[in-house]
């Protein structure tokens, strides 16, 4: 048997009934989650992955814009959004 902290064995699978609920208790549903990460908590994540990655791809644009094969290649590729 696996021990954990002081030598309280974990549970090992799950019991083969469900936890009780009473008919008197506040009516609650459980949040959808992937390993206790929710939908808000992985939006802000994301949100804040995301301007990360924008604030770190100008960086390096400004850093390397001096670089002539960059400069070529990056800085002066024309987008179809561009109209002038």
């Amino acid at each position: 048997m696996v021990q954990g902290h002081h030598g309280i064995p974990f549970a090992t699978a799950k019991p083969a009934y469900g936890t009780y609920k009473s008919p008197y208790g506040p009516d609650y549903k459980v949040q959808p989650n992937i390993r206790g990460i929710g939908p808000g908590r992985a939006l802000k994540f994301a949100f804040t992955a995301g301007s990360f990655g924008v604030v770190g791809a100008l960086f390096a644009l400004q850093f390397f814009s001096e670089v002539p094969k960059v400069r070529q290649d990056i800085c002066q590729v024309r987008l179809p959004l561009q109209n002038a």
